[in-house]
């Protein structure tokens, strides 16, 4: 029992039963990701034939793909068939985008609730979700003309199954990937930036295995004593796909929500927010928000918490916007440039209104936050319902605190207007 540990004994056990394990799973997880990557990577600058680059990131992706989930794998190559069907039956159409995301939409529908069981099918989350937006975004540049021609094929193929990005993600767009296959020269530079990132990674989940749940409850007893009873020289690619100061020392709700997945927010960005603009700021939000809860699944709780973020984040932007107009200050959710026309910039009581809504975000975080658990990450279908229960009772719990701030916030807004 943890009861009867001694602190000597307590750092032994975490060390032994939690960091060397965690890095040890770590290192397994990726360490063939980096062979593989690293052996396209030379082989992109031997100046061999387009085709055959493609066809070695399609067999690097397909070996990867069955290292994780075996012949489970099947369901995300025929994701990606389906997919590469309705852009060459639309090749004439103007509407490419329309029909494609409608058809991953009702693909990713009838896997959660028809094709296979849950659990199973939610461990290929990550990989179907990396191939359905990178073939809509796809279709959005094709009808936007900033992709001549629906690619080949192997082209195709050899961007949905890119090893780099088909596991783990991040998303990169098809003009990302022909330039990253055009075989650029190695460089120090480019290897030293992705050893120090792999080292980052292993920190951050080291982290969150570890020393979150174990260290900080320790120094910092909230819960009792129950524990105890990505600059160089040479320009490269900048692939940062998060900032965890910026989550965790948030400025703004806002600030939170892009800095979690850079990749994401970016797409979501360019091929929903944009798309629906003309609908308005706030149904575009909702627009968006809703498209990011459909692409991670049919979770009541992720839905719940992206929803709730999507209003929030548009009253904090709103209210902050229009405080920064009276006030001429720079207190909007994203920080000024340096040459803003607000007069009141460096001044102590802006400081003092930007660390109040810094605080407020950390508080609407943490809320939120209060959801996810180990316990209801992977429910089967039939406790989907318990999955419902957890969330209305767990902010019930906390007097639906978050909500009624950020209605708090509108009704300000609304007044000030």
């Amino acid at each position: 029992m943890m009861g009867s540990f001694s602190r000597q004994e307590f750092f032994h056990e975490l060390v032994e039963g939690c960091l060397l394990p965690t890095t040890q799973q770590g290192l397994e997880q990726v360490w063939q990701l980096l062979v593989i990557c690293l052996l396209c990577r030379l082989l992109w600058i031997l100046g061999l034939p387009s085709y055959v680059k493609h066809l070695s990131t399609v067999a690097g992706g397909f070996y990867t793909l069955y290292l994780f989930f075996e012949l489970h794998m099947v369901w995300v190559v025929l994701l990606s068939l389906l997919c590469y069907l309705i852009l060459f039956l639309c090749r004439h159409s103007s509407n490419r985008a329309t029909f494609l995301s409608i058809t991953i939409l009702i693909y990713l529908l009838m896997g959660e609730l028809h094709m296979m069981d849950t659990t199973t099918w939610h461990k290929m989350r990550g990989s179907q979700m990396v191939v359905a937006m990178k073939a809509i975004s796809l279709a959005f540049d094709l009808d936007r003309g900033v992709v001549a021609n629906v690619p080949s094929p192997v082209e195709f193929m050899g961007y949905i199954y890119f090893v780099g990005t088909i596991i783990f993600g991040p998303w990169i767009s098809f003009n990302s990937y022909r330039e990253a296959i055009e075989g650029r020269k190695l460089s120090f530079s480019w290897i030293w930036k992705v050893c120090v990132s792999w080292v980052k990674s292993q920190l951050c989940l080291i982290t969150s295995n570890c020393v979150a749940p174990y260290l900080f409850p320790y120094f910092i007893p909230i819960y009792g004593d129950k524990l105890l009873r990505n600059k160089t020289k040479r320009k490269i690619r900048d692939m940062t796909v998060a900032r965890p100061l910026h989550v965790e020392f948030p400025r703004s709700m806002v600030e939170v929500a892009t800095s979690w997945n850079l990749p994401m927010s970016r797409w979501l960005n360019t091929y929903v927010f944009t798309s629906a603009r003309n609908l308005g700021t706030f149904s575009a939000i909702l627009v968006t928000y809703t498209a990011s809860a459909l692409l991670h699944g049919l979770s009541f709780h992720l839905g719940a918490v992206l929803l709730s973020l999507g209003f929030i984040t548009y009253i904090e932007h709103v209210l902050r916007k229009r405080l920064a107009a009276i006030f001429n200050a720079c207190i909007l959710s994203k920080k000024c440039q340096p040459n803003c026309s607000h007069t009141n910039n460096k001044v102590l009581w802006v400081y003092i209104i930007n660390v109040a809504f810094s605080t407020l975000a950390v508080f609407h975080l943490a809320y939120l936050g209060s959801l996810f658990n180990s316990s209801v990450d992977y429910m089967d279908d039939d406790e989907e319902s318990d999955v419902a229960n957890h969330t209305i009772q767990k902010w019930s719990e906390l007097s639906w605190a978050s909500h009624w701030v950020t209605f708090g916030c509108w009704v300000l807004y609304r007044i000030i207007l």
